[in-house]
């Protein structure tokens, strides 16, 4: 089979073959570019809980300081509540400001959970500030907030 220069197949090929290296570079560089920013995190918590004022002092956020490797950094997060019918804690949020979307997590609870604890592992790109906001069963919001320095990203960086 011989293909001329003006052959649609070769066209075809040639097509693909930079599509594919659009594609490739699109996804090396879309990890460096695309982080949620402090007023992007703002903006969604915003939009989750309207202007509400945040309490200190019920919620307690553990994340390390320095984090070695930002593939899997540990978060607990530790909410004081009786879990009665009466008042307990209905959901946690966690945002970070430098991951690409700006919730990362959300958990939930109810009288029956007993505790309101929660850990993970979680991805953090860059050196970021991690937030917890705890939403009780009254309508009031408790926050915590801690700096997690990365030096080597997780997210590609």
């Amino acid at each position: 089979m011989t293909l001329h220069v003006d052959s649609p197949r070769l066209a075809t090929r040639r097509r693909a073959l930079q599509l594919a290296g659009v594609a490739a570079l699109a996804a090396v560089l879309a990890p460096r570019m695309s982080f949620a920013t402090e007023a992007q995190v703002a903006e969604e918590m915003k939009k989750l809980f309207g202007g509400k004022a945040m309490g200190e002092g019920k919620i307690k956020l553990d994340v390390p300081e320095i984090a070695e490797n930002g593939l899997v950094v540990p978060i607990n997060i530790d909410v004081d509540s009786p879990m009665t019918e009466a008042d307990f804690v209905k959901s946690v949020h966690v945002f970070a400001d430098g991951n690409p979307l700006p919730q990362v997590v959300t958990y939930t609870f109810t009288p029956d959970s007993g505790k309101a604890s929660a850990s993970a592992r979680m991805r953090l790109a860059q050196t970021q500030n991690v937030i917890a906001v705890a939403e009780m069963s009254s309508g009031a919001l408790f926050s915590a907030r801690s700096q997690v320095k990365v030096t080597i990203g997780g997210c590609g960086g």
